[in-house]
């Protein structure tokens, strides 16, 4: 295979690519035994009791730590959900929690401690938040500022700035909100199979808007492309919406039309029915989604009236020990491309910490 450099023009894709996570849609909603896991009644218990005991040493929960949240048991499978995430179909729902119980203060601390067993949370916004509060708050989805998470409106196919992202929900919306996932490997071997001189544009820098979240010194954009041979990996970086409003910089580098071109297929390509598929996340579900081997949507949504039954769902950024290497044009958005320790959104003055509201 050959390597891939991030300079427009001299890139060259390797030939297709068969890993676990260049999976079919179809094959992943047929077999939901390889990805969907139900907590048992001791595991349960396991991580109520880690949680009673970090809360009561009056502990702050962003910093939860893998040592100060022992899981004994069920730390073995968050072993093997580590494995899974980096080298094998890079997702997996946890289902049964049962959050409904709980105060947010302590559904956020379990998910925290979990996460902590994974890898290391990352800053999700400009504030220094490690936990996401993902629901509509209101914002226009027009505003080139505005982070499409804050709205009720479909996502569209996107990666997010961290190694793995994770949902726990806390309430459903009363129509819609599915999450959907799609192998980038995969679509990117139908580009190959259909038109290999559009997916070779995929490889070349393409600007992403930074939606105002601009660290000191740096461009109000980013420059990676959307596919990346490193290393041996292919690896995605995507949001097309922040793709298109990145034009409205005048130095960004421009879109041609064959560039436009291969945005809509790969585009086309993620919303594939045979290729993609989809889940609705009930309340206790924790979904961990490995952002460098795929790529996560949501559809609109439709919201409860009560503001106290509306659509809530807890994010983390994580950053993972023993992952895969990352081109040098990722420190553009995760500030340092150091193995388990990269990601996140880090500006001026940010300061880790963990809103519960």
């Amino acid at each position: 295979m050959n390597v891939v450099s991030a300079t427009r023009g001299i890139n060259r894709p390797p030939g297709k690519i068969e890993i676990p996570s260049a999976w079919l849609g179809a094959e992943m909603k047929a077999n939901t035994d390889r990805w969907l896991i139900s907590l048992a009644a001791s595991e349960i218990a396991e991580l109520e009791n880690a949680a009673k005991s970090y809360l009561g040493r009056s502990k702050k929960i962003a910093d939860i730590t893998r040592d100060s949240f022992p899981l004994p048991h069920f730390g073995a499978h968050l072993e093997g959900l580590r494995t899974k995430l980096l080298t094998g179909l890079g997702f997996e729902v946890i289902r049964g929690l049962p959050v409904a119980n709980y105060s947010q203060e302590f559904a956020a601390t379990i998910f925290c401690g979990v996460g902590a067993h994974l890898g290391s949370a990352r800053s999700q916004n400009a504030a220094g938040h490690i936990l996401g509060h993902v629901r509509d708050v209101g914002a226009d989805a027009r505003d080139p500022n505005t982070r499409i998470y804050q709205t009720s409106e479909r996502q569209t196919f996107h990666t997010d700035s961290s190694d793995v992202v994770g949902l726990l929900c806390i309430r459903e919306a009363m129509e819609g909100g599915d999450s959907l996932l799609v192998s980038t490997t995969t679509i990117y071997n139908e580009m190959f199979d259909r038109h290999p001189d559009l997916a070779a544009l995929l490889f070349d820098t393409i600007a992403t808007d930074r939606r105002g979240e601009v660290p000191e010194n740096e461009k109000p954009y980013l420059e990676i492309p959307v596919l990346n041979w490193h290393a041996g990996f292919l690896t995605g970086f995507y949001q097309r919406q922040y793709i298109d409003s990145a034009q409205r910089f005048p130095d960004a580098p421009r879109l041609t039309p064959a560039h436009v071109e291969a945005l809509d297929l790969f585009d086309a390509l993620a919303n594939d029915s045979s290729l993609h598929f989809g889940m609705r996340l009930q309340p206790g579900d924790m979904q961990f989604v490995y952002n460098h081997a795929l790529l996560h949507d949501r559809t609109g949504f439709r919201d409860w009236p009560d503001a106290n039954q509306k659509r809530h769902l807890l994010r983390l950024w994580l950053s993972m020990e023993g992952d895969r290497p990352l081109p040098d044009c990722f420190k553009q958005r995760y500030g340092s491309i150091e193995i388990g320790n990269r990601g996140g959104i880090i500006t001026k003055g940010t300061s880790l910490n963990v809103p519960l509201d």
